[in-house]
């Protein structure tokens, strides 16, 4: 099952400073929803715990991210693959940033392909609840970034 995102928000740092925050670890996931804990492994690639669920799938979720294409201060990349109760998941999350008046306009993108049992388990479930924990991330991000 594939799900992809989009959108843009406006904030009011600069692009140097929405830059930083971004390909920083330790500020940009906490903002993840349901996020235990993180494990750096060197300045590109960690590993993040997530608790995950939907219906009785319930458990944690450890997922590798890599910070595959960093253009400072304009676009920021990570590619992951973990493994999730009944399943695996690959994901993409793009930020290309623009200066805006007074600030920075952040275009992001998402995608994410899950597959097995949770996929066919969860059925039509697992969409909503994913766009739901995407817009929970952008919505951390704006007030992170305010």
């Amino acid at each position: 099952m594939e799900i992809k995102f989009g959108g843009d928000f406006t904030v009011s740092k600069m692009p140097e400073d929405v830059y930083a925050f971004l390909i920083d670890p330790n500020r940009f996931c906490p903002l993840l929803p349901d996020y235990q804990s993180m494990e750096i492994v060197d300045d590109k690639n960690f590993i993040v715990k997530l608790s995950v669920g939907i219906s009785h799938i319930r458990g944690t979720a450890a997922v590798k991210l890599s910070l595959t294409e960093a253009v400072k201060p304009a676009r920021a990349l990570y590619e992951g693959k973990g493994d999730v109760p009944g399943g695996s998941a690959t994901l993409r999350a793009g930020f290309t940033l623009e200066p805006a008046a007074g600030g920075t306009k952040v275009l992001w993108t998402g995608q994410s392909i899950i597959v097995g049992r949770i996929a066919s388990l969860a059925g039509g479930m697992l969409e909503p609840l994913a766009k739901k924990n995407v817009q929970k991330l952008i919505d951390g991000l704006q007030q992170a970034l305010a």
